[in-house]
């Protein structure tokens, strides 16, 4: 049997290469096989830090007797979700034909030609209060396989039709942005929040940190009933087992509705967003809590998740060993010293473009806005061992590595509005004109290509049509679309070129309808619509010099520190013309008074008189 997994990208797939599956990779490979042996294929589709898929891979697949049957049966193919996205959105669309409890590990049984024909998650590997075994499962498929075939052939193609046409409804396009209504959304939020324990729903119970920032913005410079409802409920998950209080992380969702028995698997991008959503409380607020909060989770991106000079890694296990023992949570009830004398939950130590573009900008932002310049000095070196090894050749953007070596899945639309908008916020907070012009080559680049990510997508679905868009739906982070779109504004407030306004329109405006009617579902999206119906305000800050911006403290920078509905730009007297030179017109003509740090107030890059004061600027804000 081929050992194809040891050499994988990926550590979920590398975790299943010792399985006695057979498993292929994703690839033409695998579906060659199948015809010509004329046999099913099982797509599994997991991640490295899930723990029903660890549960899956104890029980079935390190099974030698189920294995031999899988094996003889069908050609297995293992996927890692976070590494190909769109294979995993597609075949989650496909799964949802047969059954309502969608999640992972996805099991997904297909055609040689990629067509579902069945599909489920988790199987235990005996019968379980009505719900069949994986082994049931799978003698009924190869019996259906090799009985009933013109059933299966009928099933398949008739999906697969469908699933050919889905997403059109939403394709990006329009000049127009329809009326949504920001209060109502934010009332309709409001109208969801659990007020016993915060947050929204029952249980699971998961942050939704894209709603949460949105809340936060939704009222512009004020303190309306939205960022009540943002703060009260960051502050209830500050509080609650979510949170690790002695690593600063938080983990990905809690199983009670009082947040308490979480599953313990800590998400970068959770980490990512929720670093962000803390530091504009911190901004709204002034609060020592949302201040503390937001600087735990920058220092578990920097201690626990930061790997490969820079990067960082996608996930922390949910499972770890303690005194010898598996167990899921067991790590984060010991004691920091009791804590050093154990291994840690292992790292999925994939570096993902997209994810690790989310960390960069809530990493600038934090630095920014609390004043830590070593959160900048972080952010700035992720983003530079991103340009220097996932941008390679053209422009082509690698979607993940791992210890530097780059995988061959395809770059997404997620990946080059996550990492271009950090890279904007990052130049906003540095004057760096090498991460603005980093961020305008990528959205350029998507704008080029019609909206979508550059290039024909995955090979093996383009191939058999089955290129279907992801739901453009957002729960833990933010769509590529809303990424893209919100990358999209942020370079016109920096540019004033209305091509990136327009972009960032025809991106969300298909889309806008849908988010006000369900806005726990387009947090992001929303918060894109709620920047395009306003007035685009920016605070352009001129320092002296380099020393006088880390050195400032009491002046016009403090003020913009707390400005987080307005995009904010510091940069040097050699830094502005050097910007304004590359065509970011907001900086032109923008230097300094008397070698004094001097503030800008614009709207759409139309600028009021410079100040020198904090009284000032704060009252041209009023």
């Amino acid at each position: 049997m081929a050992d194809r997994l040891a050499e994988a990208i990926s550590p979920y797939l590398r975790s299943h290469a010792a399985n006695p599956v057979d498993w292929y990779p994703w690839g033409e490979e695998a579906f060659a096989a199948a015809r010509e042996r004329d046999v099913p294929v099982l797509v599994s589709i997991g991640y490295a830090t899930c723990h029903w898929c660890h549960v899956m891979a104890r029980e079935s697949f390190s099974d030698p007797e189920l294995a031999a049957y899988l094996n003889e049966h069908f050609v297995a193919i293992k996927v890692d979700r976070e590494e190909h996205p769109d294979v995993d959105a597609v075949h989650l669309a496909a799964a949802g034909a047969f059954t309502r409890d969608l999640g992972w590990p996805l099991n997904v049984f297909v055609t040689p030609d990629d067509a579902a024909f069945y599909a489920g998650t988790y199987w235990p590997p005996v019968p379980v209060q009505g719900r069949a075994s994986f082994r049931q499962v799978l003698q009924a498929v190869t019996e259906a396989w090799t009985q009933r075939r013109a059933d299966v052939d009928t099933i398949a193609g008739e999906l697969s039709a469908a699933l050919s046409s889905a997403g059109e409804a939403f394709a990006p396009g329009g000049e127009e942005l329809p009326p949504v209504e920001i209060a109502a959304a934010a009332a309709a939020l409001a109208a969801a929040e659990d007020t016993a324990h915060g947050g929204f729903g029952t249980a699971p119970k998961f942050p939704v940190a894209p709603v949460l920032r949105f809340l936060l913005r939704s009222d512009g410079s004020g303190a309306g009933p939205g960022v009540a409802l943002a703060v009260r409920t960051l502050r209830v998950m500050a509080a609650s087992p979510l949170r690790d209080r002695l690593e600063g992380g938080f983990f990905r969702y809690a199983t009670r509705a009082d947040w308490s028995e979480p599953h313990y698997e800590r998400m970068l991008y959770d980490n990512a967003v929720l670093l962000d959503a803390y530091t504009s409380a911190a901004a709204r607020t002034g609060e020592d809590w949302a201040r503390e909060t937001a600087l735990g989770i920058a220092r578990f991106l920097l201690d626990v998740l930061r790997v490969d000079g820079g990067g960082f890694a996608s996930a922390q296990d949910s499972e770890s060993t303690v005194d010898g023992v598996r167990t899921e949570g067991g790590y984060y009830a010991l004691t920091a010293d009791d804590r050093a004398r154990q291994d840690p939950p292992a790292l999925d130590r994939k570096v993902l473009t997209g994810w690790n573009g989310l960390a960069v900008g809530a990493l600038a932002h934090a630095g920014f806005v609390l004043d830590r310049r070593e959160l900048v000095a972080a952010a700035s070196e992720a983003a530079d061992w991103l340009l220097a090894h996932h941008v390679v050749g053209d422009g082509v953007l690698v979607r993940a590595s791992l210890g530097g070596v780059a995988s061959t899945a395809v770059s997404t639309l997620e990946d080059h509005g996550m990492l271009a908008e950090g890279l904007a916020r990052l130049a906003c907070v540095t004057g760096s004109v090498r991460y603005a012009d980093a961020a305008r080559t990528l959205v350029d680049r998507v704008i080029d290509a019609g909206l979508s990510a550059p290039g024909s997508g995955d090979p093996v679905l383009a191939a058999r049509g089955l290129a279907v868009s992801p739901d453009p739906s957002e729960g833990a982070y933010p769509s590529g679309r809303s990424a893209t779109a919100s990358a999209a504004l942020t370079l016109y407030d920096l540019t004033g070129d209305s091509r990136y306004r327009s972009a960032a329109v025809a991106l969300v405006a298909p889309l806008a309808a849908a988010a006000a009617s369900q806005p726990i579902a387009f947090g992001a999206l929303l918060d894109v619509v709620a920047r395009l119906q306003g007035a685009h305000e920016q605070v352009v800050v001129v320092m002296p010099s380099e020393e006088s911006t880390r050195s400032s403290s009491g002046g016009v920078l403090d003020v913009a520190r707390t400005l987080d509905h307005a995009t904010v730009v510091v940069a040097t007297d050699s830094q502005a013309t050097e910007l304004a030179a590359n065509g970011f017109a907001l900086l032109e003509a923008r230097s300094t008074i008397d070698h004094l740090p001097t503030a800008y107030r614009c709207l759409d890059c139309v600028c009021r008189l410079p100040v020198t004061s904090a009284e000032a600027l704060r009252a041209q804000l009023t």
